[in-house]
């Protein structure tokens, strides 16, 4: 495999190329004064690309005779190198449903860290979020692994933002509504005080 990852800017021309042969292209002669942040941050989204088109998550724990007999997805990269991706694309995310430290199992953590007369709400209100919440088969997978796990005297209820730019940064758009919300400024807590009273500034703000 001959893929150098390189962020779309960069190339001036490539030249058409048979599937998995080496890219042959022409870097572009970049101005002066690009920063390497900005560089990195082109350079990531290059790699949320390739993630978010190629990457699928598997129904079940992943099995490479299984894997192998669902269609590959092609992706072409900004040099030019293309390919089709098989098996290899579930085993990517396999990561995410390790057995200690995967998604199914640090949510169980969390919920189990909470007190008690919490935890039913939790487990009924499981929320997914951020780029891996958009992988093809994330919350069909999740739902699984948590159904399995979770306690049989809660019900379990997951969901996600329909939208693939909400899903991601729903986060973001949540803290935003909820820094705006004028009687929430009551409750914020400066480093100071923090500082001066630890977490029990918390409960005292936040009852």
């Amino acid at each position: 495999m001959h893929i150098h990852m390189l962020p779309l800017y960069s190339i001036q021309s490539k030249e058409v190329i048979r599937e998995r042969e080496r890219a042959r292209y022409t870097p572009r002669v970049l101005p002066a004064g690009l920063t390497s942040s900005w560089q990195q941050y082109m350079l990531k989204r290059q790699y949320e690309d390739f993630v978010h088109t190629v990457a699928q998550v598997s129904e079940m724990v992943y099995d490479e005779r299984t894997a192998a007999s669902v269609p590959g997805v092609h992706y072409e990269f900004p040099g030019g190198y293309h390919q089709d991706f098989g098996p290899e694309r579930f085993k990517l995310t396999e990561c995410l449903f390790e057995q200690t430290l995967g998604a199914p199992h640090l949510v169980c953590a969390a919920a189990s860290a909470c007190d008690a007369d919490a935890r039913s709400a939790l487990w009924g209100a499981v929320v997914a979020c951020g780029g891996v919440a958009c992988t093809g088969g994330w919350m069909e997978r999740l739902g699984k692994e948590l159904a399995a796990r979770a306690p049989s005297s809660h019900r379990l209820k997951t969901s996600a933002p329909p939208a693939h730019s909400e899903r991601r940064f729903a986060a973001w758009i949540g803290g935003s509504i909820l820094a705006s919300i004028g009687s929430f400024q009551q409750m914020w807590i400066s480093s100071q005080e923090y500082d001066e009273g630890g977490k029990g500034q918390l409960e005292r703000k936040c009852p």
